[in-house]
């Protein structure tokens, strides 16, 4: 089997290492952020190396994209085993297909549902689920550290831990027919995110308590950008857990749902 594709990960370093006549204080704010500010010109077009970067970070988009979810190769036997992860899949069939159709992605397929009702046990505190969503890379590179976290501050709680799965061709409307199957307190989604310019390796973690058909996304909660650059895979278990505890006492989720900030800041 050969080694599926993983998108050239620019260094960031590199991104802020361009030599431009700007003060020592600009270039400390260039690097707080990933954004292309300050980058200087050449006439009225881009530094050549700024245009280069552009392209690099462009085709690790597009491979985030189109890339497959290997679950041995990305996460290791190792891994597969502890986990006892099993893969389903969506009632997408193909990489193009799930990104032209999005409402195939929003439902499982009759395989996966069986699958499901034979192997994870109904009615768990907390459910994950993983997803390969529009960046499989950032599922590979995330979930590894951040699934162990989440266990161990969940069993901290004394909450029952479902076994987590994979969900090929996964978009964040699956959650309706996972809370249909398996029923859980509060089910959490770890998907990729839609890779920008600035990084391929952005998760997001959807939460929702006790989703159901018809459930859209005023029904859930949101922890984005978790990456090494953004929300820290600690700080994102904390936030994670927090909030499905404040569901979990309030028996809601969604708008009429906050996260508290103050207690749990992004960084």
């Amino acid at each position: 089997m050969n080694k599926p594709l993983m998108p050239v990960i620019p260094n960031e370093q590199d991104r802020v290492s361009i030599s431009i006549d700007v003060p020592g204080n600009l270039q400390a704010l260039r690097r707080r952020t990933a954004a292309r500010i300050l980058v200087g010109r050449s006439g009225s077009s881009y530094l050549t190396a700024t245009q280069l970067e552009l392209r690099q970070d462009h085709a690790a988009a597009l491979d985030a994209i189109h890339r497959e979810l290997d679950v041995e190769w990305d996460f290791g036997r190792p891994f597969q085993d502890r986990w006892r992860l099993i893969e389903v899949a969506t009632c997408a069939e193909t990489k193009t297909q799930f990104l032209m159709r999005p409402d195939l992605g929003r439902q499982l397929n009759q395989a996966g549902r069986g699958e499901l009702i034979r192997h994870c046990a109904k009615g768990a505190d907390i459910q994950v689920v993983i997803g390969d969503g529009l960046s499989a890379t950032a599922a590979a590179i995330q979930v590894p550290r951040l699934l162990p976290l989440l266990e161990q501050q969940s069993l901290a709680r004394r909450w029952l831990f479902g076994v987590p799965f994979v969900i090929r061709y996964c978009r964040v409307g699956v959650l309706n027919d996972i809370g249909e199957l398996l029923d859980p307190h509060v089910l959490v989604l770890l998907i990729g995110e839609r890779p920008g310019l600035a990084t391929v390796e952005s998760l997001s973690a959807y939460l929702a308590y006790r989703p159901r058909a018809g459930h859209t996304d005023a029904q859930r909660n949101l922890i984005s950008n978790i990456h090494s650059r953004g929300v820290s895979i600690e700080r994102a278990a904390q936030r994670i857990v927090a909030l499905a505890e404040k569901m979990r006492n309030n028996q809601t989720s969604g708008v009429s749902l906050k996260e508290d900030q103050t207690e749990h800041a992004t960084r």
